[in-house]
């Protein structure tokens, strides 16, 4: 079952929640507002986050009723399981939502652009990709000397700063641990700090 929420408010749409649920616990809500065609600023796509919210158990979606497919893609983008849109052969044909219906060559674009979202919604997990790899071997950054530093110094944080190297040294989350050791080497302004230049230091450099 699917539920449209046109011209409703949060209270009705709770209580259609609980009077619906115990009979057809398959059913969906869309984000709607009913004008046609819908302005931008009555879309109020933030409504999807706060019905995600309130019915959990239940899929969200939209129904739209703008004009163009951009919306409609940006509720996908926030979470929409469902997209409800008008479909018409001509948008010059008498009627209040023609205007505001997608002709078919707006639908086979609306259904690539959600899939091509679909699959750049991707994981939640923030790591280095396997993608990533040859741009950080160029441009991954690694803690350099901000100045010459002389063999037997003590580092302190005012030595040191971040920059693309070659070769790779310590990555940048480092720096604060090297503060305090000394260097048992000269190294020479804007040269990587290297493991084996740093006095028990101890931390595998990452590759």
């Amino acid at each position: 079952m699917v539920i449209s929420s046109g011209m409703q408010s949060m209270d009705t749409m709770k209580q259609v929640y609980q009077i619906v649920k115990p009979l057809n616990p398959n059913f969906c809500f869309l984000q709607c507002t009913s004008a046609y065609p819908l302005l931008p600023e009555d879309v109020n796509l933030r409504i999807i986050s706060e019905y995600q919210k309130l019915f959990p158990d239940i899929p969200i979606g939209y129904s739209g009723h703008e004009t163009g497919i951009a919306i409609s893609v940006a509720a996908v983008a926030l979470g929409a399981k469902v997209l409800e849109r008008h479909i018409t052969l001509d948008k010059t044909w008498k009627g209040s939502d023609h205007s505001a219906s997608l002709e078919p060559g707006e639908l086979a674009e609306l259904v690539r652009s959600v899939r091509l979202v679909e699959r750049a919604m991707g994981s939640p997990t923030k790591q280095l990709l396997p993608c990533e790899m040859a741009c950080n071997e160029k441009l991954g950054k690694s803690v350099v000397a901000k100045v010459k530093i002389p063999e037997g110094t003590i580092l302190t944080i005012d030595m040191l700063t971040v920059k693309v190297g070659e070769p790779k040294g310590y990555p940048p989350e480092d720096i604060f641990s090297l503060v305090g050791k000394k260097v048992l080497v000269t190294i020479e302004e804007d040269d990587t700090i290297m493991e084996e230049s740093v006095e028990n230091h101890g931390k595998k450099i990452k590759s």
